[in-house]
Parts: C-alpha cells; sequence; structure tokens
C-alpha cells in the first residue's frame, strides 16, 4: 500500500464518523459528466478564416504562445485536457469552431460536414459532444444585435444560423448516444440608454420561437437559453437579461442556462439551483469566475465555485443539471486553465458528495442552528484532499504537480512550435 493510499484509508475512517462513504463519492462525482468548453484553446476565434479579425460581441486579452489555429490543433489539445481530468468529460463546440469551411457557405449554411472530423474525433474517444451558434464575430452582428435587429433579412441570416447549429447538435446525440446540449446566448443590446427596449426582445422572442419550431427529439438534442447581466459595449441594456430568458425557459421547456459571470459580483448563484428545480425543472451552468466587471476568468476552488457545486450535488438531482466550463484566458497556457479549472470543477463536486449532509439536516430540523454552523465549518477541514488524491490515482490521471509537468513538456514539444 502507498502513501496515497495509506492516506485514503485514514480519510475514510474519518468520514465514516460522519456517516459519510467516501467510495460512494468518488463513484457519483466520476459519473457526472463536465463538458470542456473548446474556445478556451482558440480563444474563441475559430477557423472560419476571415480576412479581418472580428472581436464583436466577445473578447479575450493575452497573447501566451501557443493558441490552437486549426481544428487539428485544437484536437490534439483537447486529447491532452482529457488525460488530465478525471471523471466523464463531453467537449462543447462554439459555432464557429468548425473543421472544415466549404466555398459560397456561411454560417446560416452550416451543415454537419463542416464538424464531421470532430464528430469522428469524439466517436472515436467515447465522449459526448455539445455545441452553441455563434452570435457574435460577424458581419453580420450590425450593431451590436442579432436576433433582436430590427432588419427580417439580418434576423433570417441569424435564425438560419440557430437552426442550422440544432441540427448539427441532433446529429452529435444521435451519433454518439448522448444528447448533445445547444446553448443559445446573444451579445444583443445597448452601450446607452435606449428610447426602446420592449420592440428588441419582441423581435427577440419571435426570432427564438422560429428557430425551435423545428421540433427535434430530446433524446438528441437539449435546447438552452442563456442570459448575462452586461457585456463590454452594451452596458445598459441587455435584450436577453436574465428575467427575459427565465421566462422563456420556463414556457417554452428549455435549459435556462446560468452562466457564474454572469450576474452581479455579490449575487451567487448557487441560490438559484434549488428555487429553479423546485418549478421550471433544467439547468445548464455555465462555471465561470467573474472579476469585477469580466465574466470569464478560470475558476478556481472558491466560495462561489464550492457554494455551485454544493448546491448541484448534495439534492440527488445532477441529472437536471448539465455542467459545462465556460471561460477564457489567453495570457496562461491554454491547456493549464482548462485542466486547472476542469479539475476544480471536480474537486467541488467531490467536496459537496462528501459533506456530512444527514448530519447537517439532524441539526436543522432540530432548530439548532448554532450546531449546524460548526458542523459546516467542522466540515471544511476534513480531509478531502487525500480521498481526491485517491482518486486521480484510481482513475489514471497525475496528481496536481504531475499535471504541470505534462503540461510543460507539452508546450516545449508541440505549443512553443506554433507560430
Amino acid at each position: 500500500m502507498n502513501r496515497t493510499e495509506k492516506a485514503f484509508e485514514t480519510a475514510c475512517d474519518i468520514y465514516r464518523e460522519y456517516g459519510v462513504d467516501p467510495v460512494a463519492a468518488m463513484e457519483k462525482v466520476k459519473n457526472i459528466p463536465v463538458s470542456l468548453h473548446a474556445w478556451q484553446g482558440d480563444d474563441v476565434v475559430g477557423f472560419e478564416n476571415f480576412e479581418t479579425a472580428l472581436t464583436g460581441g466577445c473578447q479575450v486579452t493575452g497573447n501566451y504562445p501557443g493558441r490552437a489555429r486549426t481544428a487539428d490543433e485544437l484536437r490534439a489539445d483537447l486529447d491532452v485536457v482529457l488525460t488530465l481530468v478525471p471523471g466523464k468529460s463531453r467537449v462543447c463546440l462554439q459555432g464557429h469552431q468548425v473543421d472544415k469551411m466549404l466555398p459560397g457557405v456561411d454560417r446560416d449554411g452550416f451543415t454537419i460536414e463542416h464538424f464531421s472530423s470532430w464528430l469522428d474525433w469524439a466517436k472515436d474517444r467515447g465522449i459526448g459532444m455539445d455545441i452553441a451558434p455563434c452570435y457574435y464575430s460577424h458581419p453580420k452582428l450590425d450593431h451590436g444585435l442579432s436576433l433582436s435587429h430590427p432588419d427580417a433579412g439580418i434576423r433570417k441570416f441569424w435564425i438560419d444560423h440557430g437552426l442550422c447549429i440544432r441540427r448539427i447538435a441532433a446529429e452529435f446525440g444521435r451519433t454518439l448516444g448522448t444528447p448533445s446540449v445547444c446553448n443559445f446566448w446573444m451579445p444583443d443590446g445597448f452601450k446607452d440608454i435606449p428610447a426602446d427596449r420592449y420592440a428588441p426582445r419582441l423581435r427577440m422572442k419571435e426570432s427564438l420561437d422560429a428557430i425551435f419550431a423545428e421540433k427535434i427529439d430530446e433524446k438528441y438534442e437539449l435546447d438552452a437559453v442563456e442570459s448575462k447581466l452586461f457585456g463590454i459595449g452594451v452596458e445598459s441594456c441587455t435584450v436577453g437579461s436574465h428575467d427575459f430568458f427565465l421566462m422563456y425557459a420556463a414556457r417554452n421547456n428549455k435549459l435556462i442556462c446560468l452562466d457564474s459571470g454572469h450576474f452581479h459580483p455579490t449575487e451567487s448563484i448557487g441560490d438559484k439551483l434549488s428555487a429553479i428545480v423546485a418549478q421550471q425543472g433544467r439547468i445548464l451552468l455555465h462555471v465561470s469566475r467573474g472579476v469585477r466587471w469580466d465574466s470569464d476568468h478560470v475558476i478556481l476552488l472558491n466560495d462561489e465555485l464550492l457554494s455551485i457545486a454544493r448546491e448541484a450535488a448534495v439534492y440527488g438531482y445532477t441529472d437536471r443539471i448539465w455542467f459545462c466550463l465556460d471561460y477564457f484566458d489567453a495570457s496562461i497556457n491554454r491547456i493549464a486553465a482548462m485542466a486547472i479549472g476542469a479539475r476544480n470543477m471536480r474537486k467541488a463536486l467531490l467536496i459537496a458528495l462528501l459533506e456530512p449532509l444527514d448530519l447537517l439536516r439532524k441539526e436543522e430540523n432540530a432548530w439548532n442552528f448554532s450546531a449546524r454552523m460548526a458542523r459546516m465549518e467542522e466540515a471544511k477541514s476534513l480531509p478531502w484532499g487525500d480521498v481526491w488524491r485517491f482518486f486521480c490515482e484510481k482513475e489514471n490521471i497525475p496528481d496536481d504537480t504531475a499535471m504541470l509537468q505534462r503540461i510543460a513538456a507539452y508546450e516545449k514539444a508541440v505549443l512553443s512550435k506554433r507560430a
């Protein structure tokens, strides 16, 4: 028995005193799918080969060397990440991360042929694929508007793009045997106070209704809609606000996507999960980290992430919540960014599943809130790190130190050679 195994056995003894089974927790956390966000690897640039950089609606800072310039390079990078993250992984694409472009075809004409190598890659690795339409970085994002634009022709272009991506998602789900989540987020809004907030929201609703009018079996594809408080350049009015999309999701039986960087800095989405699952039903979590006004920093094992994981895991409704990472940092090694964040997501879920919930509920049901608080604080110092290290070893995944060594070796051998 090596040191990791000995530490795990001791941790199990401690946890059992609190009525917790670490082996069962590891088995549960292993089977909770987490979708890796492919756009961390290419700085949300995509592979459409536009002659000029088009960044409207989405923005990445930093110039660390090694950005994936092609779908092949991105898949190679993701292959490395998949060896660094324990548990069941998926991969999520943005709609402009095409494997190849076809002459004369724009985003409103994309088919599975544009993503055929992605599908082959995922099938070979036995993982599911998710995808999101790309409503940014395009000439037809006019005055910051897409589905809410007053011009019917521009709206039709973006409606058709949404339809195309839903059909591609359905093909992912059909071929890979697991439903593909197709998430809709639009940057539509206004920098300064608009004279009319109502008409753009009516147009967006009508556009979404047109996109979702085509019925697709949910065993292949699941629709989600994502809100935002504000974005750069649309500080005064976001058409797709939380209120707008929460109502839309509830009325149309869609997943509501909650991004942990899309709310006020003092507002936690952890509290929202039980409120929504108790009524509306299903949630796509885009797990990110907000810093001041920026919403997409690498997630850390902080109070917010722990709160999200706890609220998602301890009530037994992880089958009604879908996890996807959503951040992009070009100031550091992109593979490290993806792996660190994904591992932190897994750590947070494991910590949640190791919580002595029955003991906490017992104190709460006895109205002993001081004991409940003391027990919650006590749980923070339980040896979850020993369980995590054993979990990684059992899954043949490197520990935190060895992970950095692998990333450094890949950077030297591969990333440093990219222009």
